[in-house]
């Protein structure tokens, strides 16, 4: 249905943008300016767009019928230096992109079933965007708890690590994509590794959800 994929294409770019903003917004309150001075504190998608990440591969994804739907908008830039408290900042800033995408999950969830608890039945294309939209915001999110760098959860981890152990961790940032890599590689069950963790996390999650 075209209606549904041009649609689907929008929902994926404003959850990827408003995960990308809230790190900004977080960040500009722990003192650091530099998402805000960049432009990049605003849900307008054209700063945002990383032509690669945000329209090719989800495009791809979805024509190749992919049972794992991903994307990304360009980082916005932060810079911890600028933190009133380093450690709680960095654990704030990183965290609330993936707060960001639960939230939208949660709240496409309520909504999908108040509408279905009316007696009025709703259009079908209205459910199914719902839908994805619980699911694109909960592979967004539980991927980027992952403690691997560049994603979220590594910098979560590296903020709560004794120093000695956050120096030593810091060390395996240059490999963080290869490692998703091999991850992706690795065969288990007629799907990667990486796609068989986190298909077995969304799907624990929807069925939270009740989906």
């Amino acid at each position: 249905m075209p209606e549904l994929f041009a649609l689907s294409i929008i929902i994926l770019l404003f959850s990827v943008i408003i995960h990308e903003v809230m790190h900004g917004i977080v960040a500009l309150k722990f003192g650091d300016h530099t998402a805000e001075r960049a432009g990049r504190l605003t849900l307008n998608p054209l700063p945002h767009i990383d032509l690669f990440g945000t329209i090719l591969l989800p495009g791809l994804l979805i024509l190749t019928g992919s049972p794992i739907l991903f994307g990304w908008a360009k980082p916005v830039p932060v810079n911890p230096l600028n933190f009133s408290n380093l450690r709680r900042g960095e654990l704030f800033v990183a965290t609330a992109g993936i707060l960001a995408n639960f939230g939208l999950a949660i709240a496409a969830a309520i909504i999908f079933h108040i509408l279905n608890a009316l007696p009025q039945n709703f259009p079908a294309l209205i459910g199914a965007l719902l839908r994805f939209t619980v699911l694109i915001n909960l592979v967004l999110g539980i991927f980027n708890l992952f403690p691997i760098p560049p994603l979220d959860g590594s910098k979560i981890l590296l903020s709560q690590l004794p120093y000695n152990l956050a120096k030593s961790y810091q060390r395996i940032e240059p490999y963080g994509f290869l490692i998703l890599l091999i991850l992706l590689m690795i065969p288990i069950g007629g799907t990667s590794l990486l796609q068989g963790v986190l298909g077995f996390l969304v799907g624990l999650f929807s069925r939270l959800l009740g989906f």
